[in-house]
């Protein structure tokens, strides 16, 4: 789907963003980790006219500069910075993985700026322990050419060849730091129960049967929030990318309650 792409400045650091367009009601959604706003684009074609989709770089990702650090804080304020930014008083927030945690801790900081919850896989709960990421710590981060940057990725060449940067100089890059993932991703483990049910807006959580959330703490999230709903997918984690006309369809279901 098209989109178009601004930027904002936060304390002399870009946050880049993509804005779907439409004048429908406002939905910003979040990536997961080494992932970037633009990967909502078939989501929200399939979500359609209804709903303006507005999907940031986050920190660290994509077009987005990198920070200082990664902890939880960091990344709420910037959703804050750039709902203050589009003058956008409540939205719909929508998040996968990193961005479903994000989108809920925000939901339990700032409720009167949230008015519908969407969680695709992310956890509430995430045990300290070696991070899944550490292999990134091996990806070259530049090449001279772009063949030279996916021959350095190994088998992972395929699944980020759609997002390497081109440099001014006509080089190469990723669109993250491996650093930066590994420090992020083990920044966000820990005990998130509090958050997840910090706020009473309507929830949806969307659960890939192969994911990394466990059907039991699937369970305990739907019963320890009131009201919030369930809707599972046979796929793996990334489950928007799979069943992308399906979790678009769980989406106006859920918002048309």
């Amino acid at each position: 789907m098209a989109h178009t792409r601004h930027e904002l400045r936060i304390d002399g650091r870009a946050l880049s963003y993509v804005d779907f367009g439409g004048d429908g009601t406002p939905l910003v959604a979040l990536h997961g980790h080494m992932s970037e706003g633009a990967s909502f684009a078939q989501v929200a074609g399939a979500l359609g006219d209804g709903y303006r989709v507005i999907a940031p770089d986050q920190r660290g990702h994509g077009d987005s500069d990198r920070a200082a650090e990664y902890g939880r804080e960091g990344y709420l304020s910037d959703v804050l910075a750039l709902l203050d930014h589009l003058g956008l008083e409540r939205v719909v927030l929508l998040g996968h993985s990193l961005g479903g945690i994000n989108a809920y801790q925000f939901a339990a900081r700032h409720p009167e700026r949230v008015s519908a919850l969407v969680d695709i896989d992310g956890c509430a709960e995430i045990p300290d322990g070696p991070t899944p990421l550490a292999f990134v710590l091996g990806f070259p981060v530049t090449a001279p050419t772009r063949e030279e940057l996916l021959a350095g990725l190994g088998p992972a060449a395929p699944v980020l060849a759609g997002v390497l940067r081109e440099n001014a100089d006509g080089t190469w890059r990723l669109p993250f730091h491996p650093r930066d993932m590994v420090d992020s991703e083990g920044l966000v483990h820990g005990d998130h129960w509090a958050d997840w049910t910090g706020s009473d807006c309507p929830a949806l959580l969307i659960r890939g049967t192969k994911g990394v959330v466990p059907q039991a703490q699937a369970a305990e999230m739907i019963a320890r929030r009131p009201g919030a709903r369930l809707v599972e997918f046979d796929t793996d984690h990334f489950v928007y990318a799979a069943e992308p006309a399906g979790v678009a369809a769980a989406v106006r279901e859920f918002l048309a309650r």
